[in-house]
């Protein structure tokens, strides 16, 4: 709980509590240093400097100084003790600007003025979002040079993909490549059920198995399940082959050395979990294999991907006025994800207790570890908050996405969704999710099972004109490679700049021309970044380029027939 919310009005002006303002006399002594005339707080700090060196601590010290700084920098206390002599003054100061969740205060003040803004204009950035480029376009271009095993297999390998949706995505893909290098034969994953997410989905719910194989078919085996003789050697028992512990982002060079010994040894070698255990520098044929099993093998199944087809025609035909093209938002504000970060909205009690048995339930403990300080104030100033519902309407209507547009918001369960969600809608009142788009019939398969249900999501986003991406993650990640690839390398795609979000919306008093030049200037910042080349140390499944891309040729200028 910050010092402001429980002490301070939020004005910024200092004020005292105890007494009328101090005489020129007092406020002269206040600059002197004698020892008499030492305030509260020195006398502390010099008393235990003291113990700290008579008791030969010195490697104490460094910590304390740490502790000291971020006590003072994020203003915890929320106030100052001045000992004046005849009597002690508590001044209350304001929290660092950007620290405390003031949006709703901006937007109630702001929303009038928004409102009259969009009367007058019937600009929507939506039907002018990015022009197409003419130069620079990217086109899938897929080079593996690996043959599938055949007869001449080293063996069977095995992995466990854990996580969300994309979690498991990217150990499939990870796993089609080790399969590639090791020259073995890939099992389909097998999923684990994780605390979080809880769902109890297998390959073939999500992913078609059959397409999967097939595609794969020329480069890497494929194949649904163990050969009956091995799975007699392991009296049918998977989890008796021998589980392999590997390093995270490890190189292809300790496959080759550590790994395939093992699988030629065995037969069958089994890793669980199997996440982040593919370095991202790899050759280029094995990164051949990840684009190959990311952007063409993976298809989803056919109850899934049926539904979704229908889910983005829908939303085609809804948003006619703007032709054809809508805005999605993954929208990360759902009670695990504002438990995890740590952040506060309300600053009540009921949040407070809500946050901690969220965290208790799915991280057991690790929020109670000696020693772990939680600084909400300092994690918003960082741009580590959830975007609220609110926030993310007030960037797009400063942005110039007006009343018309067709927004779909891919979400979880919203933490109070009720409260958070009823602004978003008020600027945005054709707002479309999953449960408003589809039926509750055509809902009902897929009801309990998070998975599937954030397949439907990705695919509704995967086609939107527009992506907003508000949290990070492996949604938006994934997504973003996937639409760069679909669409010539240029995916249009906004990312919010958070650190300056909220030094914005923690000014009552900003204007809103002032709000919409810097929300245009965010956009601007955006589209220039929509066309990146993977660098070394990151992912091909955010910058397909140039690795599962080639860059087509200028076309020639028209010349003159005459």
């Amino acid at each position: 709980m910050h010092g402001l919310s429980r002490l301070g009005n939020g004005n910024g002006n200092a004020r005292s509590l105890a007494s009328p303002p101090s005489s020129p006399r007092i406020r002269h002594l206040r600059g002197k240093t004698s020892n008499q005339d030492q305030g509260i707080g020195e006398r502390l700090v010099f008393l235990l400097f003291s113990v700290v060196f008579r008791r030969k601590g010195v490697l104490l010290l460094a910590p304390l100084l740490y502790i000291a700084g971020m006590l003072l920098f994020m203003g915890s206390f929320g106030f100052t003790i001045l000992d004046l002599g005849h009597r002690v003054d508590i001044v209350y100061r304001r929290a660092p600007p950007g620290s405390v969740y003031r949006s709703p205060k901006v937007f109630k003040r702001l929303w009038p003025v928004m409102e009259a803004d969009a009367n007058r204009s019937s600009h929507n950035a939506l039907m002018e979002a990015w022009k197409p480029r003419v130069k620079g376009m990217w086109k899938p271009c897929i080079s593996t040079n690996v043959s599938a095993p055949g007869s001449n297999s080293n063996g069977f390998f095995i992995i466990e993909a854990n996580g969300g949706l994309n979690q498991q995505r990217l150990s499939i893909c990870d796993a089609v490549a080790v399969a590639g290098l090791l020259n073995a034969t890939l099992v389909i994953p097998i999923f684990h059920l994780n605390s979080v997410w809880r769902d109890s989905s297998k390959f073939g719910d999500i992913f078609d198995e059959d397409f999967f194989i097939y595609a794969l078919s020329k480069n890497v085996k494929v194949v649904k399940e163990l050969p009956k003789d091995v799975l007699e050697r392991y009296n049918y028992n998977i989890s008796s082959i021998v589980n392999l512990r590997l390093k995270a982002w490890s190189s292809p060079a300790y496959y080759l050395h550590k790994v395939l010994p093992q699988l030629l040894r065995l037969g069958a070698v089994r890793v669980a979990p199997f996440s982040n255990r593919l370095a991202h520098a790899v050759p280029a044929h094995i990164q051949g294999l990840r684009c190959l099993a990311n952007f063409e093998a993976l298809r989803f199944a056919d109850p899934i991907r049926l539904l979704a087809e229908k889910m983005v025609n829908r939303m085609v035909t809804k948003s006619v006025q703007s032709g054809g093209n809508y805005v999605s938002v993954h929208l990360r504000f759902e009670m695990d994800m504002v438990a995890f970060s740590c952040c506060e909205y309300d600053f009540g009690e009921e949040e407070k207790l809500e946050m901690d048995m969220a965290r208790e339930r799915g991280w057991k403990g690790k929020f109670r570890r000696r020693g772990r300080v939680i600084r909400p104030g300092a994690n918003r100033i960082d741009g580590k908050c959830p975007l609220t519902p609110l926030e993310v309407g007030m960037m797009l209507r400063g942005m110039g996405f007006n009343n018309n547009t067709l927004v779909y918001v891919a979400a979880g369960n919203i933490y109070k969704a009720d409260k958070y969600m009823a602004p978003l809608r008020q600027m945005f009142p054709l707002l479309q999710t999953k449960d408003t788009l589809a039926t509750p019939e055509e809902l009902a398969p897929f009801k309990g099972h998070s998975s599937r249900l954030a397949a439907l999501d990705y695919t509704v986003c995967l086609h939107s004109e527009v992506f907003v991406s508000t949290q990070g993650g492996n949604f938006p990640h994934f997504l973003i490679g996937h639409r760069r690839y679909l669409y010539k390398g240029h995916a249009e795609t906004i990312k919010p700049d958070k650190r300056k979000l909220v030094q914005l919306l923690d000014k009552p008093s900003i204007r809103w021309d002032y709000f919409k030049k810097q929300m245009q200037d965010m956009l601007r910042h955006n589209d220039a970044k929509g066309v990146e080349l993977r660098k070394p140390a990151a992912s091909l499944y955010t910058f397909p380029m140039p690795d599962c891309m080639c860059k087509e040729p200028d076309p020639k200028p028209e010349t003159d027939p005459a």
